[in-house]
């Protein structure tokens, strides 16, 4: 069986669902991931879950050590990686608090540490990234989101921009012509590093507020709280019945 762990997003820096057992932060060659990683039990299945902006919620996507949480996973012996993003929907199936299991990604990130290869071993080395989601994850997701009757977009690009302001409306028109269906501030490097250290890693997004310039006048940060706050409900639904059926 594989040892899997949940990255948790905004709007999840706790998973009130899982037994702690210990605690964990391990110092890895890029410092220390953004909290300690806690591993514990949901039912019968171990499981390993780290905030991603760390348990106050107090670091910014731009700032989060990507390197650092992703090597503690692969020191751990993880294998299996879910990670939980709030994002905003571009796509017009992709309205507030529905949920998408992406398959693509488009990185318009800059200045992060994004990648273990770093020439300091005096090597380089590629990765195949053609398919930045494991499918098999993917469809167990998909799976997950059937069993617990809840709607979940099956594919979709996610546009990972750097964050922390929202995009601008003509930005939004960028990414829309693009491909991308959601934008979001934190699925890039995650998700290439965990490619590079051969961690089966997938994304549960959870669609917040419209995109800048998909609807008329500005978005409402207050309503934006609100829907991450219900859709949250469903992510965990989803992710519950995923890990009772590993």
């Amino acid at each position: 069986m594989s040892k899997i762990a949940i990255i948790g997003g905004s709007g999840l820096d706790v998973f009130s669902a899982l037994s702690p057992i210990r605690s964990h932060q391990p110092v890895t060659p890029y410092g220390k991931p953004s909290a300690p990683v806690i591993e514990g039990r949901v039912g019968k299945q171990s499981l390993c879950f780290l905030p991603r902006h760390g348990t106050n919620h107090a670091i910014p996507p731009h700032c989060i050590n990507y390197r650092a949480n992703i090597a503690a996973l692969k020191h751990l012996q993880v294998e299996d990686v879910v990670a939980i993003t709030a994002v905003g929907g571009i796509a017009p199936t992709t309205p507030p608090r529905q949920i998408v299991i992406p398959d693509q990604i488009i990185d318009y990130t800059y200045d992060r540490e994004h990648t273990f290869s770093d020439g300091l071993d005096n090597t380089v080395k590629h990765i195949d990234f053609s398919y930045p989601y494991c499918e098999r994850l993917r469809q167990q997701l998909i799976c997950a989101a059937q069993k617990v009757g809840v709607s979940a977009e099956t594919s979709g690009t996610y546009g990972v921009t750097q964050g922390p302001r929202l995009e601008t409306a003509a930005e939004i028109k960028r990414m829309a012509r693009d491909g991308c269906t959601v934008v979001g501030m934190t699925g890039m490097p995650e998700a290439a590093l965990a490619r590079e250290v051969q961690l089966n890693y997938a994304n549960c997004s959870i669609v917040v507020n419209w995109a800048a310039g998909i609807t008329n006048g500005t978005i409402d940060l207050d309503k934006l709280e609100q829907n991450l706050k219900t859709g949250m409900e469903k992510v965990l639904a989803l992710i519950l019945n995923w890990v009772e059926q590993r």
